[in-house]
């Protein structure tokens, strides 16, 4: 047997076949083209499932469930996407939905972010772990936390969002409408900001050398790659990120006590010369100091396939 999961992207439709030990046996993709009206949308999801299973010469009944990684709130018990902002998703029964135009028996539905971190806790960095949280450190500061191997939404679904504890008070305004959110200092946006400030402190750092004097270019691998060239600039800017960063993971920590906290997106493409500094600033932090067991700190290993495998793996939860 096998199931399917879709990572419902605002940009693509990514598909899996993904057998009973968490591999992906075959993937697929198509434009999500999210102007369309929801049912458009879905029967384009219904299409890859119908692809995946011609290609592996399989049939409907040898799907045993699909699962879908949504943007935005999932009423996970219903199959319901109460809202999601990029797409045309407003209270709308996609699970039902999907089974009109895709007979399969079950389909399960999640947050995007939340199925991830199930697919890491299930086959990458918290296999193994029955508590774990993920951390995705892109444009925003994400979250997913799994408690005693299950996915932990809250009352309302929403549960998860990390990125909205406060670290500053009255500090840098939010896009949440909050202000001091960790998401505004340990997101790459925030470092993006941060590094084009000390940039314009500092006219004679190597980082306008690295942009070729354009601040347009400044991304998130600006700062560590001159830090790495032994700017005095870009350290800075590093030191300042990290400081923030080891804050919100230490509070994290102190909430939840997980056994492992992994973390994604494109700032901790960094890996090692990221989570070597903050194991080391966290572990002077945490109130489990004193410990003889400690939360482990890693990498995230599935990449982007992370949701495709969370989703399909919500059948075991």
């Amino acid at each position: 047997m096998y199931n399917i999961g879709i990572d419902l992207g605002g940009t693509n439709i990514a598909a899996g076949l993904v057998d009973e030990n968490y591999n992906i046996i075959r993937k697929t993709s198509v434009e999500t083209k999210a102007s369309r009206p929801a049912d458009e949308i879905t029967k384009d999801m219904a299409k890859v499932c119908k692809q995946l299973c011609d290609e592996q010469g399989i049939s409907i009944s040898d799907v045993k469930s699909v699962g879908i990684a949504t943007p935005g709130m999932a009423d996970c018990d219903h199959g319901v996407v109460i809202y999601a902002n990029n797409l045309p998703f407003l209270n709308y029964p996609i699970a039902d939905k999907l089974k009109e135009f895709f007979p399969v028996e079950t389909v399960l539905i999640a947050n995007d972010a939340n199925a991830a971190a199930y697919g890491e806790a299930v086959a990458g960095a918290g296999k193994g772990y029955k508590d774990f949280v993920m951390l995705t450190l892109g444009t925003g500061v994400g979250g997913g936390i799994i408690i005693d191997g299950k996915l932990y939404t809250g009352f309302n679904y929403a549960a998860g969002e990390l990125g909205h504890i406060v670290i500053v008070h009255d500090g840098v305004q939010c896009s949440c409408g909050r202000k001091g959110c960790w998401e505004a200092y340990s997101s790459a946006t925030a470092l993006i900001r941060m590094t084009k400030e000390k940039m314009n402190e500092c006219k004679d750092t190597a980082m306008w050398d690295y942009v070729g004097g354009d601040l347009d270019k400044v991304n998130g691998r600006t700062a560590f790659d001159c830090m790495r060239k032994g700017d005095k600039a870009a350290k800075e800017v590093v030191d300042v990120y990290m400081a923030y960063l080891a804050t919100g993971t230490a509070n994290i920590i102190n909430i939840f006590q997980p056994s492992v906290v992994c973390f994604g997106g494109g700032v901790a493409n960094e890996k090692e010369n990221l989570l070597a500094p903050l194991r080391e600033m966290v572990g002077k932090e945490v109130y489990s100091r004193s410990s003889d067991t400690t939360t482990q700190i890693r990498s995230a290993v599935l990449g982007n396939d992370a949701g495709i495998v969370g989703a399909a793996a919500l059948i075991d939860m």
